[in-house]
């Protein structure tokens, strides 16, 4: 059994989870928009009682901006790949913004390949279907992702 660098063994199962990294989660961002709302409504109300009228509309329409953006940045937060190879199939699901793309591929007939360019995605396909992978991984680390998973297919191909 090889071992791997972007990949758990799992049983008989290999799994590669290629996730986006991300420094806040959306549950503290959410914490973090409410206290900021707090705190500038807050300001904002200490100059509306001051006289200053046009501070409270200003102060509202700022936090919609930031809220806007944070809902932008959250809704991409959870994306990430998930590639796994199990039994006799190899299964690549896509998650964006909440949705999941699942594609599943005989790994008799698979091949993984980098697309055009150096810096590019890699290729998954087979048999007239294909899926790009490795928008998680620094471009540089995407070859070997892509040996590893040749690897992984070679040994599960070997073996049976």
């Amino acid at each position: 059994m090889p071992v791997f660098r972007f990949a758990t063994v799992q049983g008989q199962n290999i799994v590669w989870f290629l996730k986006r990294n991300c420094s806040v989660t959306p549950t503290q961002l959410g914490w973090f928009y409410a206290s900021l709302c707090v705190v500038s409504l807050a300001i904002a109300a200490l100059f509306w009682l001051h006289g200053a009228t046009l501070i409270l509309p200003f102060a509202w329409l700022e936090l919609g901006a930031v809220g806007l953006a944070f809902l932008v940045y959250a809704r991409h937060a959870a994306d990430g790949e998930r590639i796994s190879l199990q039994d006799r199939r190899l299964v690549v699901e896509l998650e964006s913004a909440g949705q999941l793309q699942r594609t599943e591929f005989d790994p008799d007939w698979v091949r993984v390949e980098p697309r055009t360019g150096g810096r590019s995605l890699i290729e998954v396909s087979a048999r007239g279907r294909s899926v790009s992978v490795g928008r998680y991984v620094r471009p540089e680390l995407r070859p070997l992702l892509a040996q590893e998973i040749r690897s992984a297919l070679r040994e599960r191909v070997a073996v049976r």
